[in-house]
C-alpha cells in the first residue's frame, strides 16, 4: 500500500468510503438524523452523484498515467478499471431506478382501482401527523394534482386507476372463499405480522386490517389497509413520502396477498 501512487491510493479510498457514504446516508435517514430530502435526495441522489463522478475521473486519469509508464503495472491498471466499473455500475442502476420513476410516477396502489379501500381514522390522523402525501383519488389524471406536477405529458392525461391497470395487470384481490369475513381479517393481520409489519390493528366488524410497513434502507413507512367483504379482500399501500415508489407498494400487496392465501390454506 505504501509504495501504491498516489492516484492508486486516493482510487482506493474513494471506492472504500463509497458504501460507508450511501450506507450513512440511509440509516442517517431511518434513524431520525435527517429527513428524507437530506438522505435521499441531496445526499444519494446528490452528494452521490458527485461521489461516482469524483471516482470516475480519478479511475480514469489513473489509469491513463499506468497505462504511459512502462513497464506497465497490471495492478495499478486493475485498480483503475475498478474504479471505473464500480461507479459505472452503481450509476447505471441510478438511471434505471430513474426511468422507473418516469414511466411510473405513483406511489399509491391497491386491487380495485373504482373503489380503493380506506383507511381508518386512525391511520388518517398518523398520517397527518408525519406531514405525509395527501390520498388522492384515483379517478383524477395526475397533471391535475400537485404532487405530480411535472409528469410527462403523456403520463399528465392518466389517472391511478389507469396506471394501476396498465403496469400491474396481474395485481388482484383476493378470494375469501370459505372463510368468513373475521377469518379474512385475521388472516390479513397475521400475514403482516409475518411480514414485519408494525402498528397492526384488526377490526373484524368493518372487515379491515392495517399495518405499517418500513423499508430496511431508509425507513420509508408505507400505510397498508385490507378491505375484507364478504367475497374476496382488497389490499392498498401507500406510501407516506416521495413521489414514485419504484413498484415498492404493488410488490407488498402481491407478498401480502399470497401470505393471506397461505393463511387461509388456498388462494
Amino acid at each position: 500500500m505504501k509504495n501504491l501512487p498516489w492516484h492508486s491510493k486516493a482510487l482506493l479510498a474513494l471506492i472504500a468510503f463509497m458504501p460507508v457514504f450511501f450506507l450513512i446516508a440511509a440509516l442517517g435517514t431511518k434513524i431520525g438524523l435527517w429527513g428524507w430530502q437530506i438522505g435521499l435526495l441531496a445526499l444519494t441522489m446528490g452528494g452521490g452523484v458527485i461521489l461516482l463522478g469524483v471516482t470516475a475521473l480519478i479511475a480514469a486519469i489513473s489509469l491513463v498515467l499506468v497505462l504511459l509508464k512502462k513497464p506497465r503495472n497490471n495492478l495499478l491498471a486493475g485498480i483503475a478499471i475498478v474504479g471505473l466499473l464500480v461507479p459505472g455500475a452503481v450509476f447505471t442502476v441510478f438511471l434505471a431506478k430513474g426511468n422507473v420513476a418516469q414511466r411510473n410516477p405513483i406511489h399509491d396502489v391497491a386491487t380495485d382501482t373504482a373503489d380503493p379501500p380506506q383507511f381508518s381514522e386512525a391511520t388518517l390522523a398518523a398520517r397527518e401527523r408525519a406531514g405525509a402525501n395527501p390520498l388522492n383519488d384515483y379517478q383524477v389524471p395526475l397533471g391535475e394534482i400537485a404532487i405530480f406536477e411535472g409528469v410527462s405529458p403523456a403520463l399528465a392525461f392518466r389517472s391511478h386507476a389507469q396506471i394501476i391497470t396498465e403496469t400491474y395487470p396481474t395485481l388482484r384481490p383476493l378470494p375469501l372463499g370459505q372463510a368468513t369475513r373475521a377469518q379474512g381479517v385475521a388472516a390479513v393481520a397475521a400475514a403482516m405480522d409475518e411480514m414485519g409489519f408494525k402498528t397492526i390493528s384488526a377490526d373484524a366488524e368493518a372487515g379491515r386490517a392495517e399495518g405499517v410497513a418500513e423499508t430496511f434502507w431508509f425507513g420509508f413507512r408505507d400505510d397498508v389497509v385490507a378491505r375484507v367483504s364478504e367475497r374476496q379482500i382488497d389490499f392498498r399501500s401507500v406510501s407516506r413520502v416521495g413521489q414514485s415508489d419504484l413498484g415498492a407498494n404493488a410488490e407488498r400487496i402481491a407478498k401480502l396477498r399470497d401470505a393471506t392465501a397461505a393463511k387461509l390454506g388456498g388462494g
